[in-house]
């Protein structure tokens, strides 16, 4: 009986505790809403730039932001597509004086850094100041700071300064240790994703290939740091080759910066800046995450529901089949999204915005014809984020138009796959026989338990050699070229935008925005508005998503930290099904 007492009072404790922890969360739902209503601006102020969050493709649209379930906090809710408009009406917005820089490292892909670097040079275009400090400046962050009209360290921090590096996980031993024998049937030379599974180091093909875009990525941040800070390309490339840049005073010395500074001193500089001359007045800083709220100075008609829309679909993540979520690519939930935006008479031109390193063959496939049937209705213009290859590249092919950054990661036109045998596995490490009765000769075709006998390998290789020759059919009917023109650059190899261009693989170079100024000019509309698909959830269905189904990711994302995505992309690896057209790996450039 005292046990019962005892866990009915546990029980009951429970309960209350839950109850006032939504009261809680329902108190801060309210309070969210009304400081979105409320967001003043004051005279004087500076927009306070930090982007040490993860930057997605656009802000959730919850009071909440992010909310993190392991921690009980609400993490910063900014997309890039919030970051981009907060600077488009910053510059127009006579509060706002100036930007501040106040960055370390930038999370994020060089194509969605560029976009925001391209967006701060268009804010400067208004005569308005840029600046920038930081204690420590990583590449990317120096990258994006290289905008500013001064540029601050802390006189103990560092410039990194070192040239980009590229590093792949291999497991062949691995699963030599585990007794495991991937089984991999590719197309494409360079279709280096399964490499991983089966050497110990890059092949000759993919070592060649990661070295060719990655110096294009380098000196494309090689032109636009030497503009920005009047340096030399070769110059700059010096200093990292000889890891000049060993501290502060080396950047002061070598013009990477122009001035070393404590933060009190940045905060009398900022002052001067704003003509601030009483002392107990401090600089009015407004962040993005409260910016993005404030009221748009012109140009903001979005409610009047009159004018002609251009809609922009988001297909983030990697490519599968079914609904999928914000973080994957559903071939049934965009095909739908497309079909949608097709079928709407107010959507004059679609633009998809492509950031993915592909995945299924199959689900890329279904995308691929909605966006044939969309092409054939409306203008479709694609604009291409961080990466858009193999599949990624796959459902972009039949647009009318295609941008992409230069140091976005695109092509990759191959496929492949895998089937992993495990018998010695379950034979001598677990002791467990399997033993099989079929009524036909291939019935366990694909059986985990047993290795491809050479008919099966050769009845897969015909599948994966068919899937291929209808890929570069496809990519070659969407961009006006032979299947022995597209072949030529395909074979899985990578490409960066700005090569791409070159090889006919993208029309133009630029962002999200030109993208949209171009289906309106195709559509010969100047009266719209920007709708984006999928609609968002409901702030609180996306909160009760995140406490329960995506509970285990959130708490693994909480411990693991940066190692969280290299366990992912194991995952990934582990989980393909069917015949894939995916990037060789996941590059992480800082």
């Amino acid at each position: 009986m005292k046990q019962f007492f005892k866990f009915m009072f546990a029980s009951a404790l429970g309960l209350v505790v839950g109850i006032f922890l939504l009261i809680f969360i329902f108190a801060g739902i309210g309070a969210s809403m009304g400081d979105k209503q409320a967001v003043e601006v004051k005279d004087k102020s500076v927009l306070h730039v930090k982007l040490n969050f993860e930057i997605k493709e656009r802000g959730v649209n919850s009071p909440f932001g992010n909310f993190d379930p392991a921690t009980f906090q609400s993490k910063p809710s900014v997309g890039l597509n919030d970051i981009l408009s907060s600077l488009k009406n910053a510059a127009n917005d006579d509060k706002i004086k100036g930007v501040y820089l106040d960055m370390q490292s930038v999370p994020a892909g060089m194509a969605t850094v560029e976009e925001i670097r391209n967006a701060l040079l268009e804010f400067k275009e208004s005569g308005k100041w840029i600046v920038s400090y930081s204690e420590i400046y990583t590449q990317k962050a120096y990258y994006l700071a290289s905008v500013s009209d001064e540029l601050w360290l802390n006189p103990q921090g560092m410039v990194e300064w070192k040239g980009l590096g590229a590093q792949m996980m291999f497991m062949k031993g691995m699963f030599e240790k585990l007794e495991v024998e991937p089984q991999i049937i590719r197309y494409g030379k360079f279709k280096s994703a399964v490499e991983p599974l089966i050497l110990d180091k890059m092949s000759e093909a993919n070592r060649h290939q990661t070295m060719t875009y990655m110096s294009d990525l380098w000196n494309k941040m090689l032109r636009g740091i030497a503009e920005g800070r009047s340096k030399t390309v070769e110059d700059l490339d010096a200093l990292a080759q000889n890891a000049t840049i060993q501290n502060g005073k080396d950047a002061l010395e070598n013009g990477l910066v122009d001035e070393l500074l404590f933060k009190d001193q940045v905060m009398e500089k900022l002052r001067e800046r704003l003509e601030i001359t009483d002392e107990d007045m401090k600089v009015n800083f407004i962040g993005l995450a409260k910016y993005k709220n404030a009221p748009k100075v012109k140009g903001d008609d979005e409610k009047t529901g009159k004018k002609e829309h251009i809609a922009i679909i988001y297909a983030v993540g990697s490519i599968e089949g079914g609904e999928g979520d914000d973080e994957t690519i559903g071939s049934e939930k965009i095909s739908a999204e497309i079909r949608k935006a097709r079928k709407d008479d107010k959507v004059k031109a679609i633009v998809l915005r492509i950031n993915s390193p592909g995945g299924s063959a199959l689900a890329s496939d279904v995308i691929w014809r909605e966006v044939v049937l969309a092409r054939e209705a409306k203008p479709v213009v694609v604009s291409m984020g961080d990466v858009a290859a193999s599949g990624g590249y796959y459902i972009a092919c039949a647009a009318d138009t295609i941008l992409a950054q230069p140091n976005t990661i695109t092509g990759s036109i191959g496929v492949f796959g895998v089937l992993m045998n495990a018998q010695k596995l379950v034979n001598n490490k677990l002791g467990i026989m399997i033993d099989t009765v079929k009524t036909n000769r291939f019935a366990d075709l694909g059986t985990p338990f047993r290795a491809l006998t050479p008919i099966e390998r050769d009845i897969i290789q015909n599948g994966v050699n068919e899937i291929y020759l209808d890929f570069i059919t496809k990519v070659g009917q969407g961009r006006g070229m032979t299947t022995d023109e597209v072949d030529s650059i395909g074979q899985g190899r990578v490409w960066s935008g700005e090569d791409a261009l070159e090889i006919g693989l993208v029309d133009l170079l630029g962002g999200i925005d030109d993208a949209v100024k171009i289906a309106a000019g195709m559509a010969k509309v100047e009266n719209y508005r920007v709708v984006e698909y999928p609609a968002q959830k409901d702030p609180l269905e996306q909160m009760i998503k995140e406490l329960s189904g995506q509970g285990e990711e959130v708490f693994l994302k909480h411990r693991l930290g940066q190692y969280y995505d290299y366990v992912k992309d194991v995952e990934e690896l582990m989980q393909m099904e069917g015949v894939q057209a995916r990037l060789p790996y996941q590059l992480y450039i800082d």
